[in-house]
């Protein structure tokens, strides 16, 4: 028996990964679902001040609540900069990381660093006039139909504050331990770039490629979920 923790990526909640949990406890796993504080059911709380490390305190939270060991710790999208941040203040509750399509960081980087020029003028622009950025087209993540639609009626306002918050850890201390990422090639979202770049020049990863788009946990659950057992 595993234990696994799944952290959405931006806009979302833990509602995104309705179709993944029951998978998970059918094949004897313990798994928890987390939803960062300003977005999903914890909307109400946007207006308190939130930043990259609240949403890292979301998840040890958890953890720590939970007693859980040597958990399988995954990050979808923005959430890999949260899962490093969890997995350097928490290492020893942590048995290996998996980057679901998601910001593989350095050390002092934040979410915005890995973006293009155009995308940070943008992003900081909303953030300046809104407080937060506004929620993206669900077509983007290569959703269509009633995917796209159920999604888009559930995704929220993303925290204006965790865009460029900086994340210092310790790397070798976080990338030590078994790590995966999980590459959605079709199509694929360029924000993510970067991290696909990184992951396939440094040594000790494993990358595993699903060809869906950006949300494998609503548009390709049956291949995200056996990538997900494969790791236990």
């Amino acid at each position: 028996m595993a234990d696994y923790v799944l952290v959405h990526g931006a806009w979302h909640g833990a509602w995104c990964w309705k179709r993944i949990l029951p998978g998970l406890w059918q094949a004897g796993h313990r798994a928890f679902a987390v939803t960062l504080t300003g977005v999903g059911e914890r909307a109400h709380l946007l207006q308190t001040p939130i930043t990259l490390q609240t949403h890292v305190e979301d998840v040890c939270r958890v953890i720590e609540a939970e007693e859980l060991d040597s958990a399988v710790l995954v990050g979808h999208s923005y959430a890999g900069m949260v899962v490093t941040g969890v997995a350097d203040r928490l290492p020893e509750h942590i048995g290996q990381l998996v980057y679901l399509d998601a910001v593989v960081p350095g050390p002092g980087e934040s979410w915005s660093s890995g973006h293009s020029p155009e995308t940070r003028e943008q992003r900081r622009a909303q953030i300046a006039a809104q407080g937060v950025l506004p929620p993206a087209d669900p077509v983007a993540f290569g959703l269509r139909g009633e995917d796209a639609a159920w999604v888009a009626r559930r995704m929220t306002p993303q925290p204006g504050g965790v865009y460029d918050s900086p994340l210092d850890f310790d790397a070798a201390r976080v990338f030590g331990r078994p790590k995966t990422f999980i590459d959605c090639t079709d199509p694929a979202l360029p924000t993510i770039a970067a991290s696909r770049r990184r992951v396939r020049s440094e040594s000790g990863w494993q990358v595993v490629e699903i060809a869906t788009g950006h949300d494998p946990m609503i548009s390709a659950p049956e291949a995200l979920l056996r990538a997900l057992l494969a790791l236990a």
